[in-house]
């Protein structure tokens, strides 16, 4: 995966993740909009063979790159919760 900035602002974000799927930057949309400094949080997928998904974020003000990599942490955390509990409920 390669994460390349394609418009950075005070406020705002768009990067472009190579070599990843719309799933991907979905998922980090979604758990975007779950921190209160987000004001806008999309992922773009502008043509479904051609272009790498996108990801652009407008924050209330706050740093769009301090707040991106506190939710990278917090889907690791998810994956990590996620592990353990499939783990636990799989064992015989």
């Amino acid at each position: 995966m390669e994460v390349r900035v394609i418009k950075q602002e005070k406020d705002s974000l768009l990067l472009e993740i190579k070599g990843d799927t719309i799933g991907f930057a979905n998922l980090i949309s979604e758990q975007l909009w779950e921190k209160k400094e987000i004001e806008e949080a999309a992922a773009i997928k502008e043509h479904p063979y051609m272009a790498e998904p996108k990801i652009f974020v407008k924050t209330k003000g706050v740093n769009p790159k301090s707040v991106l990599l506190d939710t990278a942490k917090s889907i690791e955390n998810l994956v990590k919760e996620l592990e353990k509990e499939f783990l636990m409920n799989t064992k015989k």
